[in-house]
């Protein structure tokens, strides 16, 4: 079992605001803590609309609260009538991620009201601490590389199809491995989705930097497109392959051309990640492969019209799946394209204003 970053600080933001409730003379310093827990987030973006929406929240419940107090009291049924009102006005603001801290709010200040209005502030004064720590410690403390973990991901989830994909036709691996390994490459994809989404939130105010996030985006959409065409294939081959009897010349060039994208996809990845020597091209399959599938497909199939509708779309999900690989090639040599000639632009500022210091 591994402790993540995001366990850290959870500990950390509670931790300091303890501290700092007890340093500014709270009452109630654990009511800080509980609120640091409900702001850590896994993004500074989400952490900060986190801290926004918190902040708007809690201030309208205690709002709410101290209101209800006023007017009606604070029986333990008027409370609950007032937390069904705070639940429903967050719904209608689209703020469904704080109810539990604004509940949080308005339950202490309509208890603590018999006790003074002091004391109620006290608590209100309490959660905006344990806000305001816990984004502190997300933003200044080991903040999410979502960057370096997607790619991490990616390079992770592309080994799993891989193997899959290997033996999906071949049908090698144990029925219970295989499932579980294809359980196991679901959930990354999933959470390459999620990793995608908090790097896409990201907010970068530099316009060159924030262009070429943009065109950094593009490629890593085009990783998970690529994962995502390469697991529908096996989705495919699932359902359709094994319901019928195919040649064994069509059984033998599929299992060769899954062979070779799996080969283009690992090798893409390799020169993503500075392994290939310079110059050199990844392994692209060739193009006829993919046209003679669907001609044995058409030849030898003609009289059987079920086998040879599932045969196509295996056809279809396979060229789909090399169409993404090409795709993400071109991007990629784009994307270093591009960095080459910033960086030359660069040599030549440089080189002119130094040339300018030496006149």
């Amino acid at each position: 079992m591994t402790i993540g970053a995001r366990v850290l600080k959870t500990g950390l933001a509670v931790a300091i605001a303890l501290w700092v409730g007890q340093l500014i003379g709270l009452e109630s310093p654990l009511i800080a803590a509980i609120a640091s827990i409900f702001t850590i987030q896994p993004s500074i973006y989400r952490s900060w609309m986190q801290m926004l929406d918190q902040v708007q929240s809690n201030v309208l419940g205690a709002i709410i609260a101290i209101g209800a107090v006023w007017l009606v009291g604070n029986t333990p049924i008027l409370v609950g009538l007032v937390c069904i009102g705070v639940i429903l006005i967050c719904i209608r603001l689209k703020a469904e991620d704080t109810i539990a801290l604004t509940l949080v709010t308005v339950v202490v200040i309509m208890e603590a009201h018999s006790q003074g209005w002091m004391v109620a502030w006290d608590r209100l004064a309490a959660i905006l601490t344990g806000m305001v720590s816990a984004f502190v410690v997300n933003v200044s403390i080991a903040p999410p590389r979502h960057r370096s973990r997607f790619v991490k991901q990616v390079e992770e989830a592309q080994a799993l199809l891989s193997r899959l994909l290997r033996t999906v036709i071949s049908n090698e691996l144990k029925e219970s491995v295989y499932r579980k390994e294809q359980s196991e490459l679901r959930t990354k994809i999933r959470k390459l989705e999620d990793y995608y989404d908090m790097f896409a939130e990201e907010r970068v105010w530099r316009k060159e930097a924030r262009l070429k996030r943009v065109r950094l985006l593009v490629v890593y959409k085009g990783m998970l497109a690529a994962l995502e065409r390469g697991y529908a294939l096996i989705e495919a081959v699932e359902e359709q392959y094994w319901a019928v009897s195919t040649p064994k010349s069509w059984n033998r060039l599929i299992d060769r051309e899954i062979e070779a994208l799996c080969a283009y996809h690992e090798q893409l990845l390799w020169k993503w990640d500075g392994k290939i020597k310079p110059g050199a091209s990844s392994a692209a399959p060739p193009p006829e492969a993919s046209i003679l599938l669907t001609e044995l497909i058409d030849g030898q199939m003609e009289n059987d019209r079920p086998a040879r509708c599932r045969m196509l779309v295996i056809s279809g999900a396979l060229y789909s799946y090399e169409e993404r690989l090409r795709r993400l090639d071109k991007l990629m040599e784009q994307w270093f394209q591009r960095r080459l000639e910033t960086g030359e632009q660069e040599d030549r500022q440089e080189r002119s204003l130094f040339s300018r210091l030496n006149e």
